[in-house]
């Protein structure tokens, strides 16, 4: 009798433990479980953000491939637009040139009234050309020949502008003074410029300097000629 009794004992006792134990491991598979969904989800969304961030650079690479090949057009499109704008006329003639022309227009009519002259009356021919010749060497005079001008003394212009307007024939102080509206318009055409000479002064500052004013020049403007000239 006591041993079925303790037989009976020991099985309730090993019940009792193996509920124990497979409740624990119940406890700690659910755990097992909830920690696997949680990976997996954060999985799931790590993929999903791998992949927004792959369509992004691929629109970031298809933008610069767009961008590089604008910026190889540009240069050939400005090159050819450049070329196409002729050079402003205007400023390649100096007052100078503009006084030899005028000179040369009333030698020329004097000349025609000379030969005019030595047709209508055959018997004064002899005496036609030394009247003639004073009209030969006015209407021939000697274009002027002035020495370029330190244009970079002016302030807006530095080396690059320098050679641009001297492509233009502006190398002078003269030239620029003298310059109109039109002419103002046509260079910021040509330099790529937008109301810039307005704004810096440049046919004021060259009239001071073609006037020989070099007082005044430095009165009114004097930041030329340093370091923050241009």
């Amino acid at each position: 009798m006591s041993t079925f009794f303790y037989m009976l004992l020991a099985f309730v006792v090993g019940i009792l433990v193996g509920w124990f134990i497979w409740g624990r491991l119940r406890g700690e598979i659910d755990s097992l479980r909830g920690d696997l969904d949680r990976t997996r989800s954060e999985r799931d969304r790590l993929k999903a953000d791998s992949d927004r961030l792959k369509g992004e650079l691929d629109a970031c690479g298809r933008a610069r491939a767009d961008l590089e090949s604008r910026l190889r057009e540009a240069p050939s499109k400005a090159g050819a637009a450049k070329a196409a704008t002729p050079a402003p006329a205007a400023l390649v003639s100096t007052p100078a040139n503009a006084t030899s022309a005028a000179t040369a227009k009333p030698a020329a009519a004097k000349k025609l009234a000379a030969t005019k002259t030595a047709a209508a009356k055959p018997a004064a021919k002899a005496a036609a050309p030394k009247k003639a010749a004073p009209a030969k060497k006015a209407a021939a005079p000697k274009a002027a020949t002035g020495k370029a001008d330190d244009l970079r003394r002016l302030i807006g212009i530095g080396p690059v502008n320098e050679r641009l307007l001297k492509g233009l024939g502006v190398a002078t102080y003269a030239q620029i003074a003298a310059w109109t509206d039109a002419d103002v318009k046509r260079v910021e055409e040509v330099l790529n410029f937008d109301g810039r000479i307005a704004r810096e002064k440049w046919i004021e500052q060259a009239k001071l300097l073609a006037a020989g004013d070099e007082a005044e020049f430095a009165r009114q403007f004097p930041t030329a000629g340093t370091a923050s000239n241009t």
